[in-house]
């Protein structure tokens, strides 16, 4: 029985997280493709969770044979766990060699959390401006992404922000300091500052948690030098350091497995949160940290314990999205393909004046909107509107930033150069159309985007689906 889906989003629910611009019913995936009920192809470019590509046959087959043998809870002795993390760990520096298994990368982090201050015995965190780290309420309150926006919302005492380390549009930009200037370092003081600050209020930081490339506030990497020096401010603090690595790992930067190995080989965090791309979809995820740092939550009397965190079947699926990573050598694909995109990007770049800054590792990517390369007035509404026709071509792409002017790629890992070439022409295309709707740049878009949400005529769907459809299926058969 087809359900009217469409029909039914709009009555009232505490759960629906859908656009007001005609939320996508999709019904199927396939590698780096998604399908609607019309059967209409869509190219999957912002889908980081599906790590290895939607349905990878092997990751199908382990999860449907483990769950035809056992599926309980994680009280139990399995191979399925120990063989997993023994497996994990290799990837981390000898340090970080104990793993907790839970659900969600909500969960890691306010493990992480609790962790962190049993080990340091104090309670103040330090997060950055637009960071997400999650909807409980714990993580939610060092999430200013999510708090800001949360009516009667008052950021607790314990929890410090810090400025967004961005040096296209931050406090210390690179375009008003000359080259070399180390900005890092600059935006490490920042942290330094909030340290001093808190101990003058008789307050101790616990932990400082980041992620190692900031995605929510902008889809960018940390500058140079940032966490070698605050990692050194906060350890000198009695604090601990927690990265996030649940949009960042399993080799999605292209030059290391994780996102804060690009600060340095030498730079190790004490707690790690994995997420997202470790099950494929499946809801698996961890925390790995020092035996230091765990040894002293056991000491507490803190058993933890949790129902289906590692769990065979979820284990089976993560041990198996690990065995395509490795078979099919998807980060050296993603340096490469990544290398491709943002040489792409930047080339597009000299043609039109509305893109201001393309930046990333791998296929970590955000392209971001301006109406003036001087002032670097965000384009918002034009990002939006570039979002929306981009999709109604059947690519799928969303905006992200403070002013949701950042285009943002984490596509798939088996994501092609073909692929590629197919959305940067699309980008072309869209791009100067937009361009000559506009007023030297500043025209107002609102209306734009409102006859585009009513209206699917800008563009020839048809045409545009007929021909992904093509590349769709020439992409899936050359992988199988």
């Amino acid at each position: 029985m087809r359900i009217d889906t469409a029909e039914k989003r709009g009555r009232k629910s505490c759960t629906v997280f859908f656009k007001s611009n005609g939320p996508l019913k999709i019904v199927r995936g396939q590698g780096q493709y998604m399908y609607d009920e019309s059967g209409n192809a869509y190219l999957d470019c912002i889908n980081n969770v599906a790590h290895v590509g939607h349905c990878h046959p092997h990751v199908v087959k382990a999860g449907a044979e483990q769950m035809a043998l056992l599926s309980t809870n994680s009280r139990y002795l399995h191979d399925n766990l120990v063989l997993y993390a023994q497996r994990l760990t290799n990837y981390f520096p000898n340090k970080l060699s104990v793993c907790y298994f839970v659900n969600s990368g909500s969960e890691a982090n306010d493990l992480a959390m609790r962790l962190a201050k049993c080990y340091t015995k104090n309670k103040d965190i330090i997060c950055l401006d637009s960071a997400y780290h999650g909807h409980l309420q714990s993580t939610t309150a060092i999430s200013p992404y999510k708090f800001n926006h949360i009516i009667g919302w008052q950021k607790k005492k314990s929890v410090h922000v810090a400025p967004l380390p961005c040096t296209y549009r931050g406090k210390y930009r690179d375009c008003d300091y000359p080259p070399g200037t180390d900005l890092g370092l600059m935006y490490a003081q920042e942290v330094l500052n909030l340290i001093n600050q808190a101990h003058s209020d008789g307050r101790r930081i616990a932990a400082f948690i980041h992620e190692s490339l900031v995605s929510c506030g902008g889809q960018f990497p940390l500058p140079k030098n940032y966490l070698r020096n605050v990692y050194q401010y906060i350890r000198e603090a009695g604090g601990v350091c927690i990265a996030d690595e649940v949009q960042t790992g399993f080799g999605r930067v292209g030059e290391h497995m994780w996102g804060f190995q690009l600060q340095g080989e030498d730079i190790c965090p004490d707690i790690v949160t994995l997420g997202k791309p470790i099950g494929n979809g499946h809801p698996i995820a961890m925390v790995v940290t020092t035996k230091e740092v765990a040894s002293r939550f056991e000491a507490q009397g803190a058993e933890y314990f949790n129902t289906y965190g590692g769990n065979p079947v979820s284990v089976a699926v993560a041990s198996a999205v690990l065995d395509v990573i490795e078979n099919e050598k998807l980060q050296q694909h993603a340096k490469e393909v990544g290398n491709y995109l943002l040489a792409s990007l930047r080339e597009l770049q000299q043609r039109h004046p509305l893109i201001g800054d393309v930046r990333g590792h791998g296929l970590f990517v955000g392209m971001e909107l301006v109406l003036d390369r001087e002032t670097r007035e965000p384009a918002g509404e034009q990002a939006s509107v570039l979002s929306l026709r981009l999709k109604q071509s059947g690519v799928l792409l969303s905006t992200e930033g403070k002013y949701g002017n950042v285009l943002k790629f984490k596509p798939p890992m088996v994501f092609s150069q073909d692929n590629v070439d197919t959305v940067v022409s699309k980008l072309d295309t869209l791009l100067t159309k937009i361009e000559d709707e506009c007023v030297d740049l500043r025209y107002n878009f609102a209306n734009v985007a409102r006859s585009l949400a009513s209206s699917a005529e800008s563009l020839s769907t048809a045409s545009s689906f007929d021909s992904l459809e093509e590349s769709s299926e020439e992409d899936l058969s050359s992988s199988s």
